[in-house]
Parts: C-alpha cells; sequence; structure tokens
C-alpha cells in the first residue's frame, strides 16, 4: 500500500494540490490522507474517493471483476481451512 500511496501524493503533487486541498475537495478526511501518504493505511472508501476525485476509478475495474471459475475459488478456501 505504500507504494500506492506514493503514486496518489505524486499525483496531488502534480496537480498542485495541498493536502488541505484535497481533503476538503475528495471529502477525505485530512488525517485520513496525512495517514496514508506518510504510512499507506486508507479505508477503502476514502481510497476509492481519491480515485474518483483524480478521475482514476476504472485503475480499479479489474480489482472487483471476477474471472476465477468456481472451482477454483472453493479450491482456494478448501486449501485455507485444512
Amino acid at each position: 500500500m505504500k507504494e500506492l500511496a506514493a503514486k496518489a501524493q505524486q499525483l496531488r503533487k502534480k496537480n498542485g494540490i495541498s493536502q488541505l486541498e484535497l481533503s476538503k475537495r475528495s471529502g477525505v478526511s485530512f488525517g485520513s490522507l496525512k495517514r496514508f501518504e506518510t504510512s499507506g493505511q486508507i479505508s477503502l472508501e476514502s481510497l476509492l474517493k481519491l480515485a474518483y476525485f483524480f478521475n482514476r476509478l476504472e485503475d480499479f475495474t479489474p480489482v472487483f471483476q471476477i474471472d476465477e471459475s468456481l472451482e477454483r475459488v472453493e479450491k482456494l478456501f478448501s486449501n485455507k481451512t485444512r
């Protein structure tokens, strides 16, 4: 997540936006934004708000696509419970 936070910080700076301004405009609290940029920790909701603000929601599309076969997913879970 730190790598993602670094990329988000670069994007913010490239657009000439301060943390405070981004917080106000994106709806992500200043504390959450600051914590994200320093530690990489952020809620999914806040991360998606930032992605929406920067018009980058499409970057998350592959994360939510289900392209695994049911059999493969069941096998994955059955191996973890043993």
